[in-house]
């Protein structure tokens, strides 16, 4: 059909529009190509090549010497009736399961300074490094071009175990890290191999919704946790296959495992033999010590690391990993077989490169003293700006922080979202981050994400949160 010019396509949907419609019924004899051309006004040429079509199609059937034939089957389209709901077709567990969860909230435009967590400045993305790399690794020609190991590139895989241990303290094979699309791929895989319906799974209250998300989708039973300021209360902790946990910055609070609690969860995970997902998303930002070490590094057989790259180069590259405990490896491999092959290939070849060479370090250093900018002029301006209105949590460590207006309803937190939008200001507020089936906090809070935003930005930004905050008053 690739062949046919434009009345060739228009021959052939009327023709199939008759079909359909039944003025041309099943065994009927079509004009023959002379009749047709005469019709048209189009050459014999045109409407064989159109005959031709609807042959290979199906649509008519011919023998030599006799004019093409409306095939058997093709009766005119009736209008179906309406299934009733006790009729609809089948939709898995799965997908029920996914379908009852609450959908996102869609982004919206703002104009001003948007505090949105979870976005980087495009300005801080390493562009020269990064396109040396994909030359590099571009300009490798392949005798063939082929599916690759669903585990990740061994040239990756090899370097991320090396970085690994200088940066993190983990000491691994590369044997035991599965490269995936993002840290939540690897939650999704977490989900669907150690979670059978109706399993029960500990995670933090409030917490990251897409785990959450993740582990319900599988058919797992949610049983939420408390945090504190020294993160994931470990006292009386319930039986469960699982625990989601963010040791080393809990989202959103902030708070960092003690390491009182860190022995006590290591020892509940060996006793009831759960394993421990360690979500380590933003663990390269300790802005006044250095970053904590992980649990894994006390406990490799039970602990789960999960890491990502969308922290420190882009969420938009879609690349993490996991480092499993030994045996893991395997069933994580043929599960992202089954649901995507492998992450990008050239990608993972180039952001091997960026590790081996010593850019990626380079470029996590520089990117920490800028965000080191941010959050100081973060603080400096809520100090200034809002003083006692506020009261600051979890500004140690990673990319945000958590604000409490003080005195003011949690139950007001959707009219100061809605004032601040008006003026140009995103803001996010934590209600929507705790169980839905349990109470809420009494105060309206906020999270505050900075590390898309310039010092200026930051700046403007907290001066309009304090004319919002005088306004809701």
């Amino acid at each position: 059909m690739g062949q046919l010019e434009g009345v060739g396509r228009r021959i052939i949907a009327a023709i199939k529009e008759q079909i359909h419609s039944g003025a041309y019924r099943p065994g009927d004899r079509l004009p023959s190509s002379r009749a047709f051309a005469a019709e048209w006004g189009a050459s014999r040429t045109t409407v064989t090549a159109a005959y031709g079509q609807l042959i290979a199609e199906g649509y008519l059937v011919t023998r030599a010497g006799v004019r093409p034939i409306v095939a058997q089957g093709l009766a005119a389209k009736t209008t179906p009736t309406p299934a009733s709901p006790a009729a609809a077709r089948h939709l898995s567990g799965f997908a029920q399961r996914l379908l009852s969860l609450p959908p996102p909230t869609p982004p919206q435009a703002v104009k001003v300074t948007d505090f949105r967590y979870g976005d980087l400045a495009g300005d801080d993305f390493p562009v020269l490094a990064w396109r040396r790399a994909l030359t590099k690794v571009s300009l490798r020609r392949k005798a063939r071009l082929r599916y690759a190991d669903p585990q990740g590139a061994a040239d990756l895989r090899s370097a991320l175990q090396g970085y690994l241990w200088r940066a993190r303290g983990i000491n691994c094979s590369p044997d035991d890290i599965v490269i995936v699309n993002g840290s939540q791929q690897g939650l999704d895989l977490c989900a669907r191999l150690l979670l059978d319906p109706g399993d029960t799974f500990l995670i933090e209250n409030p917490g990251y919704m897409l785990a959450r998300h993740a582990f319900i989708a599988a058919g797992g039973i949610a049983v939420p946790i408390p945090v504190d300021g020294e993160g994931l209360c470990v006292d009386g902790l319930p039986p469960g296959r699982l625990v989601y946990v963010t040791p080393s910055h809990q989202f959103p609070l902030g708070g960092v495992l003690s390491a009182t609690r860190r022995r006590a969860l290591l020892a509940w995970a060996a006793a009831s033999g759960a394993y421990v997902i360690e979500d380590d998303y933003d663990g390269e930002y300790r802005h006044d010590i250095s970053p904590i070490p992980p649990l894994q590094t006390l406990d490799p057989q039970s602990v789960i690391y999960v890491g990502t790259f969308s922290k420190t180069l882009s969420p938009t590259l879609r690349l993490g990993y996991l480092v499993l405990p030994a045996g893991l490896a395997r069933a994580f491999s043929e599960a992202k077989r089954l649901t995507d092959r492998h992450s990008p290939l050239l990608e993972q070849e180039a952001l091997a490169e960026l590790l081996a060479s010593g850019a990626y370090e380079r470029h996590v250093r520089s990117i920490r003293r800028k965000n080191a900018e941010r959050r100081a002029m973060l603080l400096q301006a809520l100090s200034a700006e809002c003083g006692p209105a506020i009261s600051i949590e979890g500004a140690d460590t990673g990319l945000h922080v958590v604000i409490w207006i003080n005195g003011v309803a949690a139950d007001r937190e959707a009219g100061i979202v809605e004032t601040a939008r008006s003026i140009g200001l995103g803001l996010y507020p934590v209600s929507p981050l705790y169980d839905p089936k349990l109470s809420k906090p009494q105060t309206a809070g906020f999270i505050l994400g900075y590390a898309a935003l310039d010092t200026e930005m930051v700046r403007r930004g907290i001066s309009m949160l304090a004319t919002v905050l005088t306004r809701r008053q």
